[in-house]
C-alpha cells in the first residue's frame, strides 16, 4: 500500500511540474556591425610668386584675389599666408666637382651668408655635397654653427652626380614634418651630370612627390665654352619651372652671393595657398595638375604667377 501511495505522489508531482510555465530563455540582442570609414584629408600647400611686368613682387593681395583648381575643378582655399611666415625646409646641395668647386673661399662664404640671411627660428637647412657620390654633411638643423662646420668639411671630387643629388634631397625633404611648410632645394652646379646613375624623369618625379621647389644657381665656368653642357642647364631650368622654383646664371663666382640673395628674396615674397586634395574613387593615384590664377581679369593682365604645376597623389 505504501509503494502505491509513493507512486501516486511521484505521478502528481511530475504532472504538476509539467503544467508550470517554463522560464523563457534570455534574448540576446546583437548590435549590427557598422563598417568604419576612414577618410584621409591631405593638405596641398602651394607657394605662389606674383610679380609685375618688371619682375617686381606684388604685395598686398588677399585670399579673395586667388582661385585654385585641381585638374580643372575649383577648390576651396583652406590656408592662406601673405607674409611668408610658413616654415622653410631647405636642402642646400653644392656641386663639389672640379669644374665647379674651384674657388672654395668664395663659394663657402656665399653659402654662409645665405644661411645667415634665410634662417629663422621656424626654418631648417640640410647641407649636401655631390660629386662622385652624394654626401650629407649636416642633417637638418637650425644651428648656423653646425652648417658652417659642414661647409668647412667640403672637399673637391671628380664627377657630378646631379640627378642623384636632386633625388636624395627630395627624399630627405619627404622625411621632414613640414605641416604645410615650404620645401626647397637650392642647387649650385654647372648642370653637367657625369655619373649617369640617376635620371631626369626619376629625380623630377621625386621632387614633385616631395612638393619641393628647385632653385638652380647654374655656374658657367667659361661663357659659350664648346664643352658646356647646355642640355643639363636646360634640364635644371625646366625642373625649376615645373616645381615653382627659379634659376639664376652665375658667370663669375663673385656673383654667387647676389644669386643667393635673389633666392632669399624670392622665398620671402611668396604667398602660400593651401587646399585639401579632393577624394576620388577607384585608383586615384597619379599626377594631379594645379591651376592658380587671379580672379580679377585686370590683375591677370598685369601680373604673372609662378607656382608648382602639380603633385603626385598616392604612393609609388
Amino acid at each position: 500500500m505504501k509503494s502505491v501511495l509513493v507512486g501516486i505522489a511521484f505521478f502528481v508531482a511530475l504532472h504538476t511540474a509539467a503544467q508550470q510555465p517554463q522560464e523563457a530563455a534570455p534574448i540576446v540582442r546583437r548590435t549590427p556591425q557598422i563598417p568604419t570609414i576612414t577618410v584621409e584629408s591631405r593638405l596641398v600647400p602651394v607657394a605662389v610668386n606674383v610679380v609685375d611686368e618688371k619682375g617686381v613682387p606684388v604685395p598686398g593681395l588677399t585670399v579673395y584675389d586667388f582661385e585654385v583648381k585641381e585638374d580643372d575643378k575649383p577648390q576651396k582655399i583652406a590656408v592662406f599666408d601673405k607674409e611668408s611666415t610658413t616654415p622653410l625646409s631647405i636642402v642646400l646641395a653644392i656641386d663639389g666637382s672640379e669644374s665647379v668647386f674651384s674657388d672654395e673661399h668664395l663659394e663657402r662664404e656665399a653659402a654662409k651668408k645665405f644661411v645667415r640671411s634665410i634662417l629663422r627660428p621656424q626654418d631648417q637647412i640640410d647641407l649636401m655635397q655631390f660629386d662622385d657620390t652624394v654626401r650629407e654633411l649636416t642633417p637638418f638643423t637650425n644651428r648656423v654653427e653646425s652648417l658652417d662646420d659642414g661647409l668647412g668639411r667640403m672637399t673637391q671630387g671628380d664627377a657630378t652626380a646631379m640627378y642623384d643629388a636632386i633625388y636624395l634631397a627630395s627624399d630627405s625633404l619627404q622625411q621632414t614634418k613640414s605641416n604645410g611648410g615650404r620645401r626647397v632645394i637650392v642647387m649650385i652646379t654647372d648642370g653637367d651630370d657625369t655619373t649617369h646613375h640617376g635620371s631626369y624623369p626619376s629625380s623630377l618625379e621625386e621632387a614633385q612627390r616631395a612638393g619641393a621647389m628647385i632653385y638652380a644657381l647654374i655656374i658657367v665656368p667659361i661663357h659659350n665654352d664648346a664643352g658646356r653642357n647646355t642640355g643639363g642647364e636646360h634640364a635644371l631650368i625646366q625642373m625649376a619651372s615645373d616645381t615653382g622654383g627659379k634659376y639664376f646664371y652665375v658667370e663669375d663666382k663673385r656673383d654667387l652671393a647676389p644669386a643667393f640673395q635673389h633666392v632669399s628674396d624670392d622665398l620671402r615674397t611668396q604667398y602660400t595657398l593651401g587646399y585639401y586634395a579632393p577624394q576620388r574613387g577607384g585608383d586615384s593615384s597619379g599626377f594631379r595638375h594645379i591651376q592658380i590664377q587671379l580672379k580679377d581679369p585686370a590683375l591677370r593682365a598685369k601680373y604673372s604667377l609662378r607656382y608648382r604645376n602639380g603633385y603626385y597623389s598616392g604612393k609609388k
